[in-house]
């Protein structure tokens, strides 16, 4: 006892729904805004765990050896050390991948190219 405009609608609405629903965005904009947070979040992340697993290695040779804690300075500063290097190389691995992505931005002739990219090679 359906009426039949009321249901020619219903499988229109259905149509426009699966429609919607089979449609995906591009780029969301939620994933472009939090892929630069989720970058700094990294690399705080591994500055943090240098210098957690220094002092903690510091801490156990200290507990080990029962010395004053020598060792949980020395290793304290040295993951402290290990941390900025990772930091740095995590930096750099992004920086070569924005370069790649956006090869046009520098303007410049094609030397200037060749240079950037043998400065970052390191050759």
């Amino acid at each position: 006892m359906t009426d039949p405009d009321a249901a020619e609608r219903l499988a229109q609405l259905e149509a426009r729904i699966d429609a919607l629903k089979n449609k995906a965005p591009d780029k969301p904009h939620q994933e472009e805004h939090y892929s630069q947070a989720q970058q700094a979040w990294r690399m705080v992340i591994e500055l943090v765990a240098g210098i957690a697993i220094g002092f903690g290695m510091g801490y156990g040779l200290d507990s080990l050896f029962g010395t004053i804690p020598i060792f949980l300075v020395i290793f304290t500063l040295l993951g402290f050390a290990a941390g900025v290097k990772t930091m740095m190389s995590t930096a750099a691995e992004l920086e070569r991948k924005d370069a790649v992505d956006e090869p046009g931005d520098f303007g410049g002739s094609t030397d200037d190219a060749d240079d950037r990219k043998r400065m970052t090679d390191g050759k």
